[in-house]
């Protein structure tokens, strides 16, 4: 276990002496220092201080001002003021400020020692209570995120080499991959999992309002500002903002977002103060930035901003794998929320949900499974349980026919038809090494016409080969 560290900083070099041989005793490491300019040096963010001893009237500065720059230094670090000149205000002062004791010259050494080992001990208090809320985060951030595929735990690897990071991280991925989570796993897992997680969606506020909730407002600098506001990127402060949906910010918003990358400070609405943050940025969208940028719609310099480390989620159909692992773990969800007793799933059902192609992703399976507990209510799930678009996926078979038989059950025509059109889609696309000139020959289809079917149904290739061009 580490020694624990301690600086005393006082001018009347006999009591600086006296201490640091009392203290040094208590097994401590001890550093000294004579003023404010020696203790920053001795007392730099390396130096990792448990406990500093601070006289209030140094020669060169305020003991309670040298405390407050300790505390930013080591923000764990307990203070004690030592004077010999107290008074309540001063006391008050240094308490309101963070001070864990303040005493008044002459005292015995047994009472400080006394007092050093309370701080001590309510230091390491507070630092296993920092770690172990970290450790849950941390848990509880990666327990969120299910599945043993490759593809997943690729991303998981990824997110725990990037996290305890300060770099700005750009999440991709279709609509209901799990963009937030991704990126509530990489800040529970960094040095800011103690601070706030603010998360806002672009695409969600319009864009006359949204200037306002990133930055905040003055009151009355528009119709209905009543009050000050603070922003999203003022309440991160310390933390992470993640801006989902990044892709739609309007270009004059990715201005100003592009100069708190840069200058990590902004002015709030109707506010001409700069306003300076210390944010880690975490970003996501559902679009192709790169097409965005050429097509003039996406800032470039903003877009390499914002894509220093690159996170893609894979999409659902390309993770199958994890769907039973998935659907089990929403079913325990459901059955403890909404009271419920469903027991599994039959091998035909699940094969139904295996082949289908999944275009709203975990979200869509999640609503799923909270559709069938509901209206199931207990008991396995069967493939007669389904809706139509998921029974249809067992008629189209696997093999290298594609004929099939209607269910008793009957299915849903336009839902089998577009079924069955993925099929010759994707069985052409293999055929020919996902060479979409050839596969167009095969079909007798325009090649824009099938590069828009592609586009259009989600179809890409296995481990995002990619695509002829």
């Amino acid at each position: 276990m580490r020694t624990a560290r301690l600086l005393i900083v006082d001018d009347e070099s006999t009591l600086r002496t006296a201490l640091f041989r009392v203290l040094e005793k208590r097994n401590l490491h001890v550093i000294t220092a004579n003023k404010v300019e020696e203790a920053k040096q001795l007392g730099g963010a390396d130096a990792q201080l448990d406990l500093a001893l601070v006289d209030l009237n140094l020669p060169d500065g305020d003991g309670i001002e040298l405390m407050t720059w300790i505390k930013s230094q080591h923000p764990g670090c307990q203070v004690i003021i030592l004077t010999g000149h107290a008074t309540i205000e001063s006391a008050v002062r240094a308490t309101q400020l963070g001070a864990f004791h303040f005493m008044t010259k002459p005292f015995s050494m047994d009472e400080l020692v006394n007092v050093v080992e309370k701080a001590l001990t309510q230091q390491k208090l507070q630092q296993e209570n920092i770690q172990l809320k970290r450790e849950l985060g941390r848990r509880a951030s990666f327990d969120q995120i299910v599945g043993g595929s490759e593809e997943i735990q690729n991303v998981l690897s990824l997110v725990e080499r990037v996290a305890d990071t300060e770099s700005t991280v750009l999440i991709t991925g279709e609509s209901g991959t799990g963009k937030e989570l991704i990126a509530r796993a990489v800040h529970y897992n960094s040095g800011r999992s103690d601070s706030p997680f603010v998360a806002i969606n672009c695409g969600a506020i319009p864009a006359e309002l949204l200037e306002s909730e990133l930055f905040g407002h003055m009151k009355g600098a528009f119709t209905g500002a009543i009050a000050n506001r603070v922003g999203r990127f003022e309440m991160a402060d310390g933390g992470t903002i993640f801006l989902d949906e990044i892709g739609d910010l309007e270009p004059s918003l990715q201005v100003k977002l592009l100069r708190v990358l840069q200058e990590r400070s902004f002015e709030p609405v109707g506010s001409t103060k700069t306003v300076a943050v210390n944010v880690r940025v975490i970003a996501a969208t559902n679009k192709n930035l790169e097409d965005q940028v050429a097509q003039g719609k996406f800032r470039e310099d903003l877009f390499y901003r914002l894509n220093v480390i690159p996170i893609s989620l894979p999409a659902l159909r390309e993770r199958r794998t994890d769907i039973p692992l998935l659907f089990a773990h929403f079913m325990d969800h459901f059955n403890k929320s909404k009271s419920r007793k469903l027991t599994g799933v039959s091998s035909d059902a699940m094969d139904c949900l295996a082949h289908y192609p999944w275009p709203g992703n975990i979200r869509e399976l999640e609503n799923l499974v909270e559709r069938l507990a509901i209206l199931k209510g207990h008991g396995q799930i069967e493939v007669n349980d389904l809706p139509a678009k998921y029974r249809a996926q067992a008629s189209m078979g696997t093999g290298d026919s594609l004929s099939f038989e209607i269910p008793e059950a009957g299915m849903d025509f336009n839902t089998a038809v577009d079924l069955f059109e993925n099929q010759l889609i994707l069985r052409a696309l293999e055929k020919t090494g996902w060479n979409r000139n050839q596969a167009a020959l095969l079909l007798r289809l325009n090649r824009t016409t099938l590069v828009e079917k592609i586009k259009k149904k989600g179809l890409r290739p296995p481990h995002d080969a990619m695509l002829d061009t």
